[in-house]
């Protein structure tokens, strides 16, 4: 017998590949019982409260302030004095100092804000790990080099700051959407306002400290918490900027509150992304794809990749492929690192999903769902695929913002494009070909503010983000997210 085959013979062969649990520690992480606003570089005391909870065990895990109006115009009130007495007159090069640090005490923090945001949010805590966490630093990284070279980014237009920025960010992307508000409106030498949504505060909250860590002078940013009282109480006080990312609802609530007062706003709002598999792509890529493109953080994205077209001739094959993998997903506790799809964020959310998967079900589709055991607590829904969907089905139309797939076919770009283009929504989109004529075709006549190429949920801090239509107007991330908060001589 050979030295190799003698090897070979005392190789282990698994014979369960079953994943050993692998929880990241909670105790990194050191929770108040209590927590107030941060006004002006100090803790404000709220008069009423509210109870945060983990949404994959259900349990309490502080009591968060519900701010009043006279809190928020607190707020506004320091926020101003800080954008009049020494901020926006500071020196691009200095006010880029407070961003740096700010982005590299993120990177420092990194473990500790990654547990805490998938144990508010639900996300699985490789999601916040590796994707949440280095986008909401490189942000900071981003806009602090743009901050002294305004004159350059618009040149002959004497870009000057607006004053002070109200944002209002939703509960899918805390930390992320946080960074995504804040750094540029620092940058371009606003005072900030931000409330974060009402059952995800506790990472904006955490990001507190490290504003005290950065030493950011008093008032530049204040965080207050609440429900949508607070946030239109934001809307409604003496600020210059409005900066929204939620529902479409709200976003239309909030631009006819803002209609003729002078305000400037931007809008980022819902998606029904279409998500376009022409019959040369990789197969094996582009389901991995879609997998990511609608399981990606329980399918809470505003661009995700919600409506699967397929060319008719690879149909069979991709939905097979699609099937097979998703018996591969693991769906459990989100502080697992081997989890793939954590917890729904909330009840009522969850309510809303099941509500329209039923719909989908009584309109006719036909419904796949691959064997898995939910955890008794929390709340969680077993990822999705819906094929025979018909163009005006509800679950074709409406964002259901979970883990929930509807899939439809065509034969032709040309087909392609009007049925993705066929509805209110224009935020994103995907396309999944070898021909780099036809992805930039489809691009072109694709009506939606982002189009990935055989990829899809990548984000970087110098790319644009926006939409068309019912997904509002604006753009963050990039020179296009610096515009919106200045004003031009």
């Amino acid at each position: 017998m050979t030295e190799l085959e003698r090897k070979q013979d005392r190789a282990p062969i698994p014979a369960d590949w079953t994943y050993a649990s692998a929880p990241e520690s909670r105790e990194i992480v050191e929770l108040r019982e209590r927590y107030g606003h941060f006004v002006g570089g100090e803790w404000l005391e709220p008069t009423e409260t509210y109870t945060t909870i983990d949404p994959a065990s259900e349990e309490p895990l502080a009591e968060v302030g519900q701010a009043t109006d006279a809190e928020v115009q607190l707020a506004i009130g320091a926020a101003r004095d800080a954008f009049e007495n020494g901020w926006s007159a500071l020196p691009g090069s200095e006010r880029a100092k407070y961003l740096f640090r700010i982005a590299r005490i993120l990177q420092e923090r990194s473990r500790e804000f990654a547990v805490l945001e998938s144990l508010n949010g639900g996300k699985p805590i490789r999601e916040s790990r590796d994707v949440d966490l280095p986008l909401a630093a490189a942000h900071f990284f981003y806009y602090a080099g743009w901050a002294d070279k305004l004159e350059y980014a618009f040149p002959n237009r004497k870009p000057r700051p607006l004053g002070v920025a109200g944002q209002v960010i939703p509960w899918n992307f805390p930390l992320l959407m946080l960074a995504w508000k804040i750094a540029p409106a620092l940058a371009a030498g606003n005072t900030v306002v931000l409330k974060p949504a009402e059952t995800t505060p506790l990472t904006a909250l955490l990001f507190c400290d490290v504003l005290r860590q950065a030493e950011l002078p008093p008032g530049v940013v204040n965080i207050v918490t609440g429900d949508g009282r607070t946030g239109a109480a934001i809307v409604k006080g003496e600020v210059e900027k409005i900066a929204f990312t939620g529902s479409t609802e709200v976003g239309k609530a909030i631009q006819r509150e803002l209609a003729g007062t002078g305000k400037k706003l931007t809008l980022e709002l819902g998606g029904k992304a279409a998500n376009v598999i022409f019959d040369d792509a990789a197969l094996d890529q582009a389901v991995e794809g879609i997998v990511n493109g609608i399981y990606f953080n329980q399918g809470h994205v505003c661009c995700a990749g919600s409506r699967l077209l397929v060319q008719e001739s690879v149909y069979e094959d991709v939905i097979d492929k699609l099937k097979r993998r998703l018996t591969t997903l693991r769906v459990g506790d989100p502080l697992d690192k081997n989890t793939d799809v954590g917890a729904i964020n909330s009840r009522q959310q969850l309510e809303k999903i099941q509500e329209l998967v039923a719909i989908g079900e009584e309109e006719g589709a036909s419904i796949y769902q691959p064997p898995c055991r939910l955890p008794e607590k929390g709340y969680w829904f077993v990822p999705t695929v819906f094929t025979d969907v018909a163009q005006s089905y509800r679950i074709a139309q409406e964002e259901i913002f979970g883990p929930v797939l509807s899939v439809l076919t065509f034969r032709t770009p040309d087909e392609a494009v009007e049925k993705a283009n066929n509805t209110p929504y224009g935020l994103s989109a995907g396309v999944w070909t070898e021909k780099g004529s036809r992805i930039l075709s489809m691009a072109q006549r694709l009506r939606a503010g982002v189009i990935w190429a055989n990829t899809y949920n990548r984000f970087d801090p110098s790319s644009p983000f926006g939409g068309y239509k019912e997904s509002g107007f604006g753009r963050e991330g990039g020179l296009h997210g610096l515009e919106p908060y200045l004003n031009f001589e």
